[in-house]
């Protein structure tokens, strides 16, 4: 027997992974807390809605603002939270060199309020193990 640890009601428990299986995008996850993580808990997936949350990017223009990411791992991201839904990729092909834009989908600003706060949670925990703040 597997047991799953989930949170429900801002309650955490453990549950029988039999008792409950949600499918979403051909994956099963045993719990709605682990839904969530899987589909932005990848690498700087979370980061990278961050900053598509008021506006749309270029492609070079995210790598500037995320200095640290390599071009593999944002391709690879960018494709996945398009995958799922979260960001729409538009291309412009008038003329070289091609031109691609990234912005949230409606399915994807649903998540501006956990976005949010998750980057207060950020700034708080800044603030309270040092002199900085994350604003």
């Amino acid at each position: 027997m597997v047991f799953y640890l989930c949170c429900n009601d801002s309650t955490i428990f453990m549950e029988k992974a039999e008792s409950k299986k949600l499918i979403f995008r051909g994956n099963e996850y045993p719990c709605c807390a682990s839904l969530t993580m899987g589909v932005i808990g990848g690498k700087w997936k979370t980061v990278i809605l961050y900053h598509l949350m008021n506006k749309t990017l270029r492609y070079n223009e995210l790598r500037k603002e995320m200095p640290t990411v390599t071009e593999r791992t944002l391709s690879l991201q960018l494709k996945a939270l398009e995958e799922d839904g979260l960001i729409k990729r538009k291309e412009y092909t008038t003329k070289p060199p091609l031109k691609v834009e990234y912005s949230l989908t409606e399915f994807g600003k649903t998540l501006i309020p956990l976005i949010r706060s998750i980057a207060e949670w950020g700034d708080y925990v800044v603030q309270k193990f040092s002199d900085q703040s994350c604003k």
